[in-house]
């Protein structure tokens, strides 16, 4: 399981928290402009916009889970089981398998309203990258500094929805995350009245009651409530300092430590992999992982970005400890 963010201070910022049991190895990978992009079912991109995120690159190929391109627009895919439908090849469509989609939109693309114009003739291919990646039961969150959007392929089709709150979990359906949220409008971040019955004399007796009934578990559907009443009600400053110290606050509230949810019975549990935040005007990608929690950053305008072959940094993952004496 997994959350989404984009957030906005001076600049826009974008990212995620890859909640799962296991890792593929995964890197920071850079995909520069001359990277041949081939397609199982489309015309290939020889030239693109320069790419960056976190990807498994398997036989030469960057299977991207979150990423940015130059230009700003970012898209990530979050888990989706049990409500993710892929189709048959559609010859009046454009035909794009799952592992595709991030390179092809980020590859073309600028803003979320030209994505919106393409994937109305975009149909999602049902074809796995090979037999060691089987297909991934995935939804998108798709951002620029002004919009977000969701991308689900369900069995009706493509829908795409408008996402003004800036965040994607799990499931269920994102109609019905968002609908949900309904039941939580009477929290606030101030201090409450005694709306309960006024004639008792009711008392304040901690911080923070205006958000009692706020979810705390793990569960995708609470996990998006909370996400979107952290992020809405975020305060922060707008120096990269500020910014990226909030953003990662925001996905810290929804993180997952292990112990908490156990997915197997041989003691597999479901941990927050990594966090990542990147800005999406510098094009410097920050990262931590489950045990390193200082904050590391790649620059993708520091590599050559008219190569044609992919830069990748693996993870650092060891806790980096700074000493004060």
């Amino acid at each position: 399981m997994c959350t989404g963010l984009s957030f906005t201070t001076e600049d826009h910022y974008f990212g995620r928290n890859l909640d799962l049991e296991f890792s593929y190895h995964e890197t920071v990978t850079v995909t520069p402009r001359r990277f041949r992009f081939a397609f199982r079912a489309a015309e290939s991109l020889e030239t693109h916009h320069a790419i960056i995120g976190i990807a498994t690159v398997s036989d030469g190929y960057p299977l991207y889970y979150d990423a940015t391109n130059e230009k700003g627009l970012s898209v990530a895919g979050l888990n989706f089981p049990g409500n993710a439908v892929y189709h048959p090849r559609d010859d009046e469509k454009t035909n794009i398998t799952p592992f595709e989609l991030i390179p092809w939109l980020l590859g073309q693309f600028e803003t979320v309203d030209q994505v919106k114009q393409a994937l109305g003739g975009l149909n999602v291919l049902n074809e796995s990258f090979s037999d060691e990646f089987p297909l991934s039961p995935l939804h998108w969150i798709i951002a620029d500094a002004n919009s977000a959007i969701t991308v689900e392929s369900v069995a009706e089709g493509l829908r795409v929805y408008d996402n003004p709150f800036g965040v994607l979990t799990n499931n269920p359906s994102f109609d019905i995350q968002s609908f949900r949220l309904n039941d939580f409008m009477a929290l606030t971040n101030r201090e409450p009245g005694n709306t309960f019955a006024p004639g008792l004399a009711l008392d304040r007796y901690s911080r923070g009651m205006g958000g009692i009934g706020l979810p705390g578990d793990l569960s995708s559907s609470s996990r998006f409530v909370k996400a979107v009443f952290t992020r809405m009600n975020s305060v922060s400053g707008t120096s990269e300092s500020e910014s990226l110290s909030q953003f990662f606050h925001i996905l810290g509230s929804v993180a997952q430590q292990r112990g908490c949810v156990r997915v197997a019975e041989d003691e597999k549990y479901e941990i927050t992999i990594y966090s990542s935040c990147c800005n999406t005007r510098t094009g410097v990608y920050y990262y931590t992982t489950y045990e390193n929690s200082q904050i590391t950053g790649v620059d993708m305008h520091r590599e050559d970005l008219d190569a044609s072959e992919l830069i990748s940094f693996p993870l650092v993952e060891g806790q980096q400890i700074r000493m004060q004496n």
